[in-house]
């Protein structure tokens, strides 16, 4: 039973809550208490018509929401965009999970369809199909010069080309969005046009820019799962799964510039880190049907789920008709609880923080098990907008446990399918009058590039975004005066970001309108002031240097921040000095942990790079006895932290993915028969999750490192010395040529299972490598680490056992896939997972699989540790 929570609860909890207008179809609650408690449901969840559907949803007083469209009009809505005359675009996926085994899911049956409103009247009354024939596409963006839609692997550019809203033209724009055959709930989604006038993706390695007329496409860090999102300042947020926020307090490809970092502090930095509560949910149904809901804590004792599980598409609301303190705040879906959740973002002069807005309530919680709100966006109307796919089957087949498909089954949640709702949100004071900002026009297809300026005022973000993306797009010189005048001396701090950045965006920024914002009395200004310096960073002795490295004493962190990222831009020259004058004036004197935490890092990322003469160099440094013990303890971390999986110093905070760096140099004892410059191969293992011996996880294992001459440095290191015990058992993980006790070298794959290692590649990354990631590494609390497991790397029959009917441990359920797997595919993603990252099991055969396969005819449950490790007759932990 829950608690209310604060006495002004209590004083509204009788209210009324009612629409701001009569138009269209609106839920109307009355005297429901707030925040609610789990209510009493049938076991069964039959669908129910929109109007029905609206009586079920609790929101906040004041609160309700209208329905825009509905079934036949909408079907299987999964992601929406604006276009500048305030059409609705809709990506509807109707290939995915039609049935309970998801069979012909890539039939080309989705489509992008627009929806309008012809009548004003807040709902959409016509239908019109822009491109169909679509395999589960899943993203759209609205451009002048035509229409993205991301159907992976490609993003297309789709054209109109006489007026009538269906497509006549496409070219491909990029064949890396995605993969084709990709678990569908982790491929890449989303073209959102940022205030750098880049478009970001999730659960994807690259970035989009349209420039003077042509697309330019750039890798990054693969971030998030499911929706992308922006703040005023431009900061991109994520989430994925059970994590409900990410933030990039730096740009996220930053760190993509140096494939061997460790750490990536200040990319997709997880704000439950700091409050745990961020990631509790307070469903006001009980929840049976979520993928784990068997096991102990998913569910709590009413039956509601605890903590989110399937969170997705965050939106930073920063419209102007809802309440102003729900300015800033960032929405979540949580499809498998059917509600959607509100965060409350913080600055505590260090950093970032995020509370939930409620105690124990959400937002927008509904009775309806079918209610799966999968996308949310701002809207022109300065409202919220929040997408239904409106089924049964929320979970794809290739992570459907089997407790799940009971619950489908025994509760017909299998049917019907090709239904959709979307919704508005809005408050009692709500208004849905045209624009008010002054000069701006009623949309912005035909406005002026005079009229589109002045857009960049207006109290909506959603027009701000649209205006600058226009002018962007059009690049009229004649807006160059009006745009640096604002830039320089807008009221509204926001209103200088999108002159500065629309300026950068048509090529039209200079020097000296860059020096005027570094000294803006907006943080946010100066920061990204710092940002556009960089087209002059690069030249040397260019005049802008000595403007920027006055930041290195600026006040405030995200100023610091973005410096530290940006002076990666100036010329070799210069940028270690600047660097080292930024360490010194913030870490401190001496012994502190900002140092302690620098050096591991550098000396953890010398040892990824697989630089022979580099390595040797660290380990030339943790033995020489002219150094302090602090300094020598920290490179030896970093060594600790590459070879042995210990945790770097500090918070948790995302990798880089670790990936082979290769030359083409012939190395027997290395996967695929590959070295690294410098002839060393390291694999690294930073900040591995906690041990579990199955085949989805292990041991803390380690890597090996390959040299071509012995480390002295080390092996002669004195017993004496304090660092002696750490010293060898990094030594255990290192060979040379000669090296005593040495096992033999690995003998190399034939070609039959390369063949099979390299086909296993493909299906590790289309299925596996969302939860364990690109190095095998797992995800905490979500898959642990394939490196070293017990049961990853013993007799091939225990692997096999797993991937055909699945496996209990400390991480949940690794859901059975022997069923969307034929013994081939089974075996040669094996031999992947068991030859790649410096790993030395036997290779996996289909005859193995086949004979496994037959012998687990019958049974329909996974597998445990305590069975599995009896099998193999391992002893575990």
């Amino acid at each position: 039973m829950r608690t209310r929570i604060h006495a002004s609860a209590l004083l509204v909890a009788a209210a009324v809550l009612t629409g701001h207008s009569s138009q269209g179809q609106q839920s109307s609650p009355s005297q429901r208490s707030w925040p609610p408690r789990v209510q009493e449901v049938s076991s069964e969840s039959p669908p129910l018509s929109p109007a029905e559907a609206l009586k079920t949803f609790y929101l906040p007083p004041g609160y309700s929401v209208e329905l825009v469209a509905s079934e036949p009009l909408v079907q299987d809505p999964v992601a929406i965009d604006w276009d500048p005359d305030g059409r609705l675009w809709v990506v509807e996926m109707s290939g995915y999970m039609r049935n309970i085994s998801g069979a012909n899911e890539r039939d080309p049956v989705g489509r992008v369809i627009v929806l309008q409103d012809e009548n004003g009247d807040g709902r959409m009354d016509k239908r019109t199909v822009f491109a169909d024939g679509l395999v589960l596409a899943r993203a759209v963006k609205v451009l002048d010069r035509g229409v993205l839609v991301g159907e992976p692997p490609n993003a297309w550019l789709m054209r109109d080309t006489n007026g009538d809203l269906r497509m006549d033209t496409k070219e491909l724009v990029t064949n890396q969005y995605g993969r084709l055959e990709a678990d569908p709930q982790n491929n890449a989604n989303e073209f959102h046009w940022s205030l750098d006038n880049w478009m970001h993706v999730a659960a994807q390695d690259i970035a989009l820019r349209l420039k003077n007329g042509a697309f330019e496409v750039r890798r990054t860090l693969r971030r998030g799962q499911w929706g992308v999102t922006e703040d005023d300042a431009g900061r991109i947020y994520r989430n994925t799964n059970e994590s409900a926020l990410h933030v990039d307090l730096v740009p996220t490809v930053y760190f993509a510039r140096n494939p061997n970092l460790l750490r990536t502090r200040g990319s997709y930095e997880r704000l439950a880190d700091d409050n745990p509560e961020l990631n509790v949910v307070w469903p006001v149904r009980p929840t049976p049907a979520t993928n784990r809901a068997y096991q102990f804590g998913i569910v709590r004792a009413d039956g509601s789920l605890a903590r989110f599980t399937a969170v997705c598409a965050p939106v930073v609301y920063r419209g102007d008709r809802l309440p102003a303190d729900l300015y800033g705040n960032v929405f979540v879906a949580e499809p498998a609880a059917n509600l959607v959740s509100r965060i409350v973002l913080s600055d505590d002069g260090t950093t970032l923080r995020a509370r939930k807005a409620y105690e124990q309530g959400e937002f927008l919680a509904s009775t309806d098990e079918r209610f799966r709100p999968v996308y949310l966006s701002n809207a022109p109307d300065g409202t919220l907008y929040v997408v239904d796919m409106y089924r049964g089957i929320l979970e794809d087949r290739l992570s459907m446990t089997e407790y799940l498909r009971d619950q489908i089954l025994a509760r017909k949640l299998e049917q019907p399918i090709g239904l959709g709702r979307i919704y508005r949100v809005v408050h009692e004071t709500t208004r849905r009058d045209a624009s008010r900002a002054p000069g701006a026009p009623q949309v912005l297809s035909s406005a002026s590039p005079a009229q589109l300026v002045a857009t960049l005022s207006h109290p909506n973000g959603w027009w701000r975004d649209n205006a600058q993306r226009l002018l962007v797009e059009r690049r009229p010189a004649s807006v160059i005066p009006a745009l640096a005048k604002l830039a320089q001396s807008a009221p509204d701090w926001r209103v200088r970001l999108h002159a500065l950045w629309t300026l950068d965006g048509i090529d039209a920024i200079d020097p000296a309108t860059v020096t005027r914002a570094l000294d803006d009395v907006s943080r946010d200004v100066r920061a990204s002031a710092v940002r556009l310096a960089e087209r002059w960073l690069g030249k040397p002795n260019h005049p802008l240097h000595a403007t920027v490295l006055k930041r290195l004493h600026d006040a405030d962190w995200a100023v610091r921040r973005q410096l530290a990222a940006s002076l990666g831009a100036l010329p070799a020259s210069e940028r270690n000095a600047a660097v080292i004058s930024l360490l010194e004036a913030h870490a401190g004197a001496g012994q502190t942990p900002q140092r302690q935490a620098s050096i591991t890092m550098l000396a953890a990322t010398i040892l990824r790079s697989a630089q022979e003469s580099r390595i040797q160099d660290v380990f030339a440094w943790i033995a020489d006895g002219r150094r302090t013990d602090w300094q020598r303890s920290a490179l030896l971390r970093g060594v600790e932290v590459a070879l042995l999986g210990v945790t770097m110093p500090g918070t948790s905070a995302p990798r880089v993915a670790a990936t082979e760096t290769t030359v083409p140099a012939p190395c027997p004892t290395c996967p695929g028969g590959r070295a690294g410059p410098g002839g060393a191969y390291a694999y690294t293992r930073p900040e591995a999750p906690p041990a579990d011996p199955g085949a989805s996880g292990g041991g803390r294992g380690g890597a090996r490192l390959q040299l071509n001459r012995e480390p002295v440095a080390l092996t002669g290191l004195a017993t004496s010395d304090q660092l002696a015990p750490r010293v060898s058992a990094v030594v255990a993980r290192v060979s040379w040529p000669g090296k005593p006790g040495d096992s033999a070298p690995l003998p190399s794959l034939t070609a039959e299972e390369q063949r099979r290692f390299d086909a296993g590649r493909e299906i590790y990354r289309n299925i596996c490598q969302a939860c364990h990631q690109p190095d095998g590494r797992g995800e905490d609390k979500r898959a642990p680490t394939l490196i070293g497991a017990a049961l990853t790397l013993g007799p091939a029959e225990i692997p096999t056992r797993i991937l055909l009917n699945g496996k209990e441990g400390a991480f949940g359920l690794m859901p059975p896939i022997g069923s969307k797997l034929t013994d081939e595919q089974i075996a040669n993603v094996l031999t992947y997972v068991r030859r790649e990252w410096g790993q030395a099991a036997a290779p996996v055969d289909t005859d193995t699989v086949k004979a496994v396969r037959a012998l687990s005819i019958g049974r329909n449950r996974p597998w445990t540790d305590d069975e599995l490790m009896k099998l193999a007759g391992v002893r575990k932990p």
